[in-house]
């Protein structure tokens, strides 16, 4: 089967199409699916640039993908919720860019039968993510106020609209285009960062969900009430802030278990949450495609397009 290599760390130059073997079931719980689409995360660039080699450590070759969506292939003794055929989306962590992918059955999930692959592979992070941060970390509840930073980027657009599924009352930012699109998924209050400083009006915050990072972070503290949140995928929040202000803030790493997606992929079947991809490359052109999303000003996602076999 073809698959995507990193052979070294580096610039996408180092992004190769190889052959490799067809996977096997090696444990009971495996699920092999015939891959119809996969995501481009930022995560995969920053680990081919070698960023993430003290916090998440890989070994060269390396195989990159987290998610993808497809058809089940064949599944290990053990596994009892899926069967050759199905339709499924999976977070595999790594080796997604590829025609075939073996996942855990504790990461996978039937497709909403109301998206295609493409659109099914663009929300599974997303999903897991938002619900992470909103719920699972956050433990907002219904009429509570979050601030989502960062909110047209692929992961911030779906936890607007989760945010607004769930009765959240939601301010977000974004800049240019993406001030209109987060306003059509149902925020209530959108500001242009490029123009706006939330951090001089807003206040009394209950959560700020933090999916851009960068030096505006730290001024986020002065949004949020007294025992509030800051949760952020994009970077660590100042320990020193968080205890001067008395808020819980902390670097999250997003539960992507079927069973956290669930919330996410009830509200996708009832409409509630839509995709939103970018743009669509062909398998592949992966190379091109993370040099799209890494140039920045991306809203939505960016997904791999995998041939019909």
């Amino acid at each position: 089967m073809k698959a995507i290599q990193y052979e070294k760390f580096g610039d996408s130059n180092v992004i190769k199409l190889i052959e490799l073997p067809q996977p096997e079931i090696k444990n009971p719980t495996d699920v092999i699916i015939e891959v119809k689409a996969a995501s481009v995360n930022p995560l995969d660039i920053k680990i081919r640039l070698g960023f993430l080699q003290k916090m998440r450590p890989v070994e060269l070759p390396f195989y990159p993908g987290l998610d993808a969506s497809g058809v089940v292939l064949a599944v290990g003794s053990d596994v009892t919720k899926f069967k050759k055929g199905d339709e499924v989306i999976a977070v595999t962590m790594s080796n997604a860019y590829a025609e075939a992918v073996i996942a855990n059955e504790q990461f996978v999930a039937p497709k909403p039968d109301n998206l295609s692959f493409e659109e099914a592979t663009s929300l599974a992070v997303n999903i897991g993510t938002a619900e992470t941060l909103l719920f699972t970390e956050g433990k907002l509840e219904k009429g509570q106020k979050v601030l989502i930073q960062g909110a047209a980027g692929a992961v911030g657009a779906t936890m607007v609209q989760m945010a607004k599924s769930n009765g959240l009352y939601v301010y977000a930012t974004a800049s240019g285009r993406g001030v209109e699109l987060v306003k059509s998924l149902g925020a209530d209050e959108v500001f242009d960062y490029k123009l706006y400083d939330v951090s001089e009006t807003l206040r009394d915050i209950d959560l700020v969900a933090d999916c851009a990072g960068g030096e505006s972070q730290a001024k986020l503290f002065k949004v949020i009430k007294s025992g509030g949140k800051l949760l952020s995928v994009a970077g660590m929040p100042s320990p020193e802030l968080a205890n001067q202000l008395n808020i819980d803030a902390r670097f999250i790493s997003s539960n992507l278990s079927a069973k956290n997606l669930e919330n996410g992929l009830n509200l996708v079947k009832e409409g509630k949450i839509k995709p939103f991809v970018s743009r669509i490359f062909n398998f592949e052109e992966a190379a091109q495609a993370q040099d799209f999303l890494a140039a920045g000003g991306v809203n939505g996602k960016v997904v791999l397009k995998f041939n019909s076999k």
